[in-house]
């Protein structure tokens, strides 16, 4: 089963959720923003979700993660039933 290493900041609103990609294309810190704002507790590990496998998040998170968005790279507002979500994904396993 596909496993994968990512980072998400958790917000209300799909405004804020830009409104920090903004700032993270501005020079701002991922996990920096992901501690100061994010409604998950893993925004005090600035957003770190560590290892997990397909299928352990919902379906709209693990479209992303598993998808084409390149490594590295900040995904565009998610919305799940938790709220927007920024993605970055550090890793893909097989």
């Amino acid at each position: 089963m596909p496993r994968a290493v990512a980072s998400h900041i958790l917000v209300s609103t799909e405004a804020e959720a830009t409104r920090l990609k903004e700032e993270i294309a501005g020079g701002a810190k991922f996990a920096d923003l992901a501690k100061e704002h994010s409604q998950c507790p893993s925004g005090q590990q600035g957003g770190s979700l560590g290892e997990f496998s397909q299928g352990q998040m919902v379906p709209e998170f693990d479209t992303v993660v598993f998808g084409d968005l390149p490594l590295g790279e900040i995904s565009e507002p998610i919305r799940t039933q938790f709220g927007f979500h920024l993605i970055e994904v550090q890793k893909r396993l097989d």
